[in-house]
């Protein structure tokens, strides 16, 4: 336990909090970081698959952008600390960065362990004090400033930065501590529920296909054939649903649905083409290879067991030839490839979630300075606020920004 006062405490060493200690330490503040686990960062070894996918290669517009309308609330974080300040930073610590085509900016190393030993080095030359295994267990007002009680004993700051994460990845210490000191505070706490993680269903025809990856579908969550959400990218089936990032990235509407099971995902499996080109295409492969079973002829396209559950889907038997196909069958089989549909049953939850949605209200934070509205010389930072953005590094790049930005504010 570092006893005494301090100009600031920040709770919880992840993302958020390790920029936002070093940042205040390299400002002059007399700073603490309090972390309830044995190591830092234990989120961040964890990102990406091991790898951490530290920002996405954009400006500092496309970050906005992808969050929708809650974007807004970056732009002073964002001016703070940009996308190219945030691979700056990590250059100069020796982590150099790639950009991968999906605009993924990794490690080129490829480990998260790199990308967490850059920050610790950063925060041990900025003469900020970290303390490893020791959680918050009370935090309340004294004075201007915040007591802040462990099981260790009790320091005094005349600041608090909050950044304890959110419930996503619980096996990592993200267990929604900060949102109870938040509430305590009178802060109005979105329900948490995860966000990008993996759906799940009990279709027979979607478990029978785990394994297989589609690089390029466009995948819909629907309610009563309404679309509520829709993502074109990459796909993976597995033995318990869908997962890859069209799934994680339409899955917070799924999470936060109050019946899931009333869902309907709906795959189209050949975006690039539309029905009247599939339609065409199909009459003409019919009769240059008529004598071919259709799902071989589909299968040019799709992987094969694929394309006989599109068939079987469609009602038209697998063994039929491409040429016996009439019109209507030709229109059953590419409705099918474009609206493929499977019931939801709901997700992982926040075990399996890579992030988690809802949170501290942004209502109730200054967004120029991260400082609670509420509450005098307390902030928050990261994941602990109701900010989630879509997969690709864009929640990496808030919790950099947001940690930066409080940090210069105190």
């Amino acid at each position: 336990m570092a006893d005494g006062s301090w100009d600031v405490v920040v709770v919880g060493a992840g993302a958020a909090g390790l920029v936002a200690a070093f940042r205040a330490a390299e400002r002059g503040r007399r700073t603490l970081l309090l972390e309830k686990n044995s190591r830092p960062g234990i989120k961040i070894l964890m990102s990406g698959g091991t790898r951490c996918n530290i920002t996405h290669a954009t400006d500092n517009r496309g970050i906005v952008e992808a969050y929708g309308p809650p974007g807004r609330f970056l732009h002073s974080a964002l001016s703070a600390l940009s996308v190219a300040d945030t691979i700056e930073m990590f250059e100069a610590e020796g982590v150099r960065t790639k950009i991968e085509e999906t605009g993924k900016i990794f490690p080129v190393s490829n480990k998260a362990a790199d990308v967490l030993a850059g920050l610790v080095a950063r925060l041990n030359r900025s003469g900020a004090t970290m303390s490893l295994g020791e959680p918050l267990v009370q935090l309340e007002r004294d004075g201007e400033g915040f007591r802040l009680v462990t099981p260790r004993g009790e320091v005094h700051a005349r600041q608090t930065i909050l950044t304890t994460g959110g419930q996503s990845y619980p096996g990592s210490g993200t267990t929604g501590d900060g949102y109870r000191f938040a509430a305590q505070f009178g802060h109005t706490i979105v329900p948490p529920r995860p966000a990008l993680v993996p759906l799940t269903t009990t279709a027979p025809w979607v478990l029978d296909l785990r394994g297989v990856t589609l690089p390029d579908v466009t995948l819909s969550i629907m309610e009563d054939g309404h679309p509520l959400a829709a993502r074109r990218s990459s796909l993976l089936f597995a033995h318990f649903g869908l997962t890859g990032p069209a799934a994680l990235d339409v899955s917070r509407v799924v999470s936060g649905h109050p019946r899931p099971g009333t869902l309907v995902v709906e795959i189209d499996l050949l975006p690039e083409r539309n029905e009247s080109q599939l339609l065409d295409w199909l009459r003409e492969e019919s009769t240059a290879s008529g004598k071919k079973q259709v799902a071989a002829v589909v299968g040019q396209m799709l992987p094969r067991r694929l394309a006989e559950i599109a068939l079987e889907q469609s009602g038209v038997a697998v063994e039929r030839k491409a040429a016996e196909l009439s019109k209507a069958d030709r229109g059953r089989l590419v409705r099918t490839l474009k609206h493929l549909t499977a019931p939801l049953s709901g997700t992982l939850g926040f075990k399996k979630a890579e992030v988690t949605a809802g949170g501290v209200s942004l209502d109730e934070i200054d967004s120029r300075t991260m400082q609670s509205k509420l509450v005098p010389n307390l902030y928050c930072a990261g994941e602990l606020l109701n900010l989630d953005g879509p997969i690709g590094g864009f929640n990496f790049q808030a919790a950099w920004s947001t940690g930066w930005l409080a940090a210069s504010s105190v």
